[in-house]
């Protein structure tokens, strides 16, 4: 919603009053708001004037509503149910975005900067059919991004919003995540999805933020590129951080560095792969937003250079001599190709330091365990996985599925790799993978386009939004990979070189595995007669380029939604270990994706059941106990197999409790030792 005089005063009073603004700001913040448009909220925390936890507080509280920073609503992961109560136009309209709805009171929760409009809460309520609709005070700019991540999957919404705070944090987080990391991290659990926060009355004025820590010292190895002022209080580092901190740069790392390795087919899309890896750890680890993104243009940067015979990762380079007399040629190459554009010491030292060894067998400088810099620690091992994952002439000469890259891996702790890092690695992937296989939501796409180039990007975007990608340059090519059964959706070029996409769709619609499948073409043509011969052929739809691949992505996404509910694949039974993934992180992962089925347990304590419908535990069967008491006995389970077959249907509901009550009960019995 555009700000109104009115609004905008009410702001600047409610900060005046609860002594966050100085009254002799009022007429800046004001006139900016006039000549810019945007919210007086905005203006005032880019202005730096408040700080956005006292700003929202302060304003939460004089709405009388609960409140949710920046920082936890950049991570909410609203399902796609709840977004869909309310239209697209109309949230982005009104500045408004659904995040929880309750089954039960049939109320609907929604975040705005603007809770005090009752008409357009009312408007949110006859819209989405809910009995009643909350309002969460967020600030504008946020509530903004939210909609752009939750309705069109943009997932750089919060990139400007992030970095405006880690800046702010940099220099106090620093100290903690460097070297001296020094945490039993192998049990880490996955942190908890945001909490919405209660306001309580203001006592007395909010003391000032503390002065920044001082930064820590930068490592005693010398970087390949560096000059008098570059360290880290120096305004050229600063200058190179904050280029790193920038979405678009490391965009265009992304995309340059991925149509280098276009041209090798067993490292396609290896670095983008290494640094999703990093990213997700240095999620993991609780690493600031600032330091990630340094870990993520070192991956994307790593093999820069070393485009020769052997692929060189640190596991390679510890089993072959070959590779390890290439490597300590090449180790340099990244940082003095990259000299001229001014990467940040930090980054560049992490590229440089992904050959160390966690015994200090390795090279350039023989640095070991923690002397080490947390992000080559961390690119070590997602440089491996990624190749032993990915790449058929790794050491194995075999790609391995994740379980035996995470076995193969930690073969090597305490020699080549960091201990720690290992088990938080192991347990970061395989609980993405195994949570995948729960909620049977990855997807896998064919795009069948003859130029690298015409793709990549798109292909970037869909390995975003969690879609399994396959690439095919020719017809011949696409059909056998289509021939596998194993593709949900291809999205095609018509001109393919000596082949051409509406023949291979022809060809495909013979087949059994081709008759219904979902078809969608992206090409340069723009005839209508070709259009209309690809309709005829039965495609979903017809996308002429260039188009956005992230509005490309969103659409193919809201297809395969439609269809799915329309026609539901059958969805195959996912087995494991618990060590794997525990009873109550699989337990929160099927509530919140509404699943239902039969969880099945074996462990050398005995066996057991855990049912569900739609999402909620209906029954547990544990020997002889049954409904609450055998669902406790369960959780505290780490040992042991479980399966889960969605075909179940559970014939009566015994247990009535949420699954999100149960867990707490569940947790606080195990700490008092109940169960």
């Amino acid at each position: 919603m555009p700000p109104t005089p009115t609004k905008s005063r009410m702001v600047c009073d409610v900060l005046v009053r609860e002594r966050l603004l100085r009254p002799d700001m009022l007429e800046s913040v004001l006139g900016r708001v006039q000549r810019s448009g945007e919210r007086a909220e905005d203006v005032i925390l880019e202005l730096g004037l408040v700080g956005e936890t006292e700003l929202v507080k302060a304003l939460a509280t004089h709405y009388k509503v609960y409140f949710i920073s920046t920082e936890k609503l950049s991570k909410a992961d609203v399902p796609r149910a709840v977004v869909d109560m309310i239209p697209q136009r109309f949230a982005e309209q009104i500045g408004m975005c659904p995040v929880m709805f309750d089954s039960k009171a049939l109320a609907l929760s929604v975040v705005t900067p603007d809770p005090d409009d009752f008409e357009a809460l009312r408007e949110a309520q006859l819209a989405s059919g809910a009995r009643e609709v909350k309002g969460i005070y967020a600030r504008p700019a946020a509530v903004k991004a939210l909609i752009a991540k939750a309705y069109l999957g943009d997932l750089h919404a919060f990139a400007l919003l992030d970095r405006q705070a880690a800046q702010a944090q940099i220099q106090s987080t620093m100290g903690v995540y460097g070297n001296d990391v020094a945490l039993d991290l192998r049990s880490s659990p996955p942190p908890p999805p945001p909490r919405v926060e209660r306001t309580e009355a203001r006592r007395e004025p909010p003391p000032r933020p503390a002065a920044p820590a001082p930064a820590r010292a930068p490592s005693a190895a010398p970087a390949a590129n560096t000059d008098r002022d570059a360290g880290p209080g120096g305004a050229p580092e600063r200058a190179r951080n904050q280029k790193v901190n920038d979405a678009s740069f490391v965009e265009l790392l992304h995309v340059l560095v991925s149509l280098l390795e276009s041209t090798r087919a067993d490292l396609r899309g290896h670095s983008a792969e290494v640094a999703r890896l990093v990213r997700r750890v240095g999620d993991k680890l609780g690493v600031d937003g600032a330091s990630i993104a340094m870990f993520v243009v070192a991956a994307f940067i790593h093999d820069l250079g070393k485009m020769g015979q052997f692929h060189l990762t640190p596991l390679n380079c510890s089993e072959y001599d070959g590779h390890k007399a290439a490597a300590q040629k090449a180790w340099e190459l990244p940082s003095r190709l990259l000299e001229p554009v001014h990467l940040p010491t930090d980054a560049v030292q992490i590229a440089s330091r992904m050959y160390e060894r966690y015994d200090g067998k390795g090279f350039p400088d023989g640095l070991s365990g923690k002397d080490i810099p947390l992000g080559a620690r961390i690119l070590a091992i997602c440089d491996t996985y990624a190749d032993l994952t990915s790449n058929p002439r790794n050491p194995f000469r075999k790609t391995l599925a994740p379980q035996e890259a995470c076995v193969a891996i930690a073969k090597h702790k305490n020699t080549i790799f960091d201990p720690n890092l290992v088990d938080v690695f192991r347990n970061t992937v395989l609980g993405e993978e195994l949570t995948a296989k729960l909620l049977a939501n990855r997807s896998q796409a064919l795009l069948v386009d003859a130029d690298p180039e015409e793709t990549t990007v798109l292909e970037l975007r869909l390995i975003e939004q969690g879609f399994v990608v396959k690439t095919a340059r020719s017809a011949e090519q696409a059909l056998k990979v289509l021939g596998e059964g194993e593709t949900d959706l291809v999205v095609g070029e018509i001109d393919l070189g000596p082949s051409d996409g509406l023949a291979l769709i022809a060809e495909a619609r013979k087949q059994p595995w081709g008759k219904d499948l979902p078809w969608v073409i992206y090409t340069r043509r723009h005839e209508r007669t070709v259009a209309q011969k690809a309709f005829d052929l039965g495609v979903l739809d017809y996308v002429t380029k260039p188009a956005s691949a992230e509005l490309l992505v969103a659409k193919l996404k809201a297809l395969l939604d439609q269809r799915a509910s329309a026609s539901p694949r059958k969805t195959r039974g996912v087995s494991g270990s618990l060590r794997e993934m525990g009873l109550p992180d699989m337990v929160q992962v099927l509530f919140h994706g509404r699943k239902t089925g039969k969880l099945e347990i074996h462990a050398p304590q005995g066996s057991g059941e855990i049912h569900f419908a739609e999402g909620n535990v209906v029954d547990a069967l544990w020997g002889a106990t049954r409904a609450e008491p055998a669902f406790y006995a369960m959780l505290k389970l780490t040992d042991g197999d479980f399966a889960l077959d969605p075909s179940f249907r559970p014939a009566e509901r015994v247990i009535h409790q949420s699954a999100e009550a149960l867990l707490l009960e569940g947790m606080r019995r195990m700490d008092e030792g109940l169960t």
